[in-house]
């Protein structure tokens, strides 16, 4: 590959994974407004579960669609639609007049979120050459975590600005109605910034080559393939995808076969045990999270930020590797890590000793293990081990798995732990990653420097050879 190639592929994969970093940024800048909000609108803990959640509303409805309207429009149309959402929903929860105006922007900024996970790593696994696939899909969730930290760190220095210029700022008009006494406002404002970004640059990016060459557009998406990998690559990628294209004839139905089926098993799996990690939890109520635990709010935010960067670096590190140790020990190794320390910080709320500096050791070692794992190749793994003709619609089926436990987790989360305790919550989520570690052992494959049409092909084999069984 030449520079030239390098950098055509770069700039299409940076573009695609700002996706990631709106989908961050949305999910978890909600963290930092939840006791303004709560105070404002007056809400019960019902409410506020619903206020947290409500976006994963959106999410589920935004993925379960994206996947057919990406089969049949193209992936960057979507991905466009999915940043156009995001803009309109910072807007709309920067301004509204009531909480059900607010809960209706949130639910648009979810259908964003539910397009873009689904469409940007699929973006990239479909333009990605197999020897860097899994760094270059990895990106993505780097995305997602940089967008998360982007958004803990503008609502700590938001709230910062706030506290400390409350006489210097006349106390009437709108500047300091968002910026001092209902700095919440800001916090959802600060999104349009990056939307803006997303929406500009996605004009600059050309569209899937393999959903050109799969809707007749043969020479558009060679040229395409040519661009990234050089004519003789494009040629034979080329002639594999159109062979894979004749032996799969595209139906949603061909994944309930045996074999296949195995595929979306693993599919759900990842996208269910991702959330039952309680990764999302952290991400909304980590604040509320260390208030329980004795931190004010000022000092939650400052180490809500500093998990941030360990989720960061630990990601980075996942990123550099996954191409050369693999798929597989990422995931049981990190998630054998997540156990262990979810049991300790169950221990740590169960026998009152949250107060110490231990509790925010055992968060960060939680997330450097999260973010060395599960969420470093949950969205390449999803996005490799679908056919070709049939991706959209499979991604669509596992990521409204994920944002379907996101919801329901997200959405009890506060019931659950008001009635029963926060060490019990945290003991649930330890068990499922129990569970998770032995499904990922028993039933995951490698994936590394395989092409997505040699994948196909090692499920058609298990198709083949569950037939010959039976």
């Amino acid at each position: 590959m030449d520079k030239k190639q390098k950098r055509f592929l770069a700039k299409i994969c940076f573009v695609a994974s700002l996706g990631g970093v709106l989908f961050g940024f949305d999910t978890a800048v909600i963290s930092g407004t939840f006791s303004f909000v709560e105070t404002f609108f007056a809400l019960d803990k019902i409410e506020v579960g619903w206020f947290a959640s409500s976006a994963l509303v959106g999410a589920i409805v935004g993925a379960a669609m994206a996947g057919a309207l990406s089969d049949k429009y193209g992936r960057k149309p979507v991905l466009l639609m999915a940043a156009l959402l995001f803009f309109i929903s910072a807007l709309g929860s920067t301004v509204p007049p009531n909480f059900v105006i607010l809960i209706c922007a949130r639910l648009l900024g979810g259908l964003g979120v539910g397009m873009a996970s689904v469409l940007a790593p699929l973006y990239i696994s479909e333009i990605a050459p197999p020897k860097i696939r899994g760094r270059l899909v990895a990106l993505y969730q780097l995305s997602i975590v940089i967008g998360i930290l982007f958004a803990y760190f503008s609502n700590w220095v938001l709230l910062d600005f706030s506290q400390s210029n409350t006489a210097a700022i006349a106390e009437t008009g709108i500047f300091h109605k968002i910026m001092v006494s209902e700095v919440w406002r800001a916090m959802f404002a600060s999104e349009m910034i990056p939307s803006a970004l997303f929406i500009s640059l996605l004009f600059l990016i050309p569209e899937s080559p393999r959903w050109l060459i799969k809707n007749g557009q043969q020479d558009k998406g060679f040229q395409i393939l040519q661009k990234i990998s050089g004519a003789i690559v494009a040629k034979r990628e080329l002639a594999e995808i159109k062979q894979t294209l004749d032996d799969v004839k595209g139906k949603i139905s061909e994944l309930l076969r045996p074999g296949l089926r195995l595929a979306l098993i693993v599919g759900v799996g990842l996208s269910v045990f991702g959330q039952f990690t309680g990764v999302n939890i952290i991400v909304y109520y980590g604040p509320t999270i260390l208030e329980s635990a004795g931190f004010k709010l000022d000092s939650a935010l400052q180490f809500q930020v500093a998990i941030g960067v360990i989720n960061l670096i630990f990601t980075i590190i996942a990123l550099w590797k996954i191409d050369s140790w693999g798929r597989r020990p990422l995931l049981i190794w990190g998630m054998a890590g997540v156990f262990v320390s979810l049991m300790i910080i169950a221990t740590l709320f169960y026998t009152g000793q949250t107060s110490s500096i231990w509790i925010i050791i055992m968060l960060c070692v939680y997330m450097a293990c999260l973010a060395f794992s599960i969420n470093a190749v949950i969205w390449v793994l999803i996005g490799e081990i679908f056919p070709t003709s049939i991706r959209g619609r499979a991604m669509s089926i596992a990521t409204f798995a994920n944002w379907g436990i996101n919801f329901l987790t997200a959405f009890l989360f506060p019931w659950y732990v008001n009635e029963i305790g926060m060490s019990a919550g945290f003991f649930t989520f330890a068990g499922m990653c129990l569970l998770a570690t032995l499904f990922f052992y028993k039933y995951l494959p490698e994936t590394k420097g395989k092409s997505l049409e040699e994948i196909e092909r090692y499920w058609k084999n298990n198709v083949e050879t569950s037939s010959r069984k039976s």
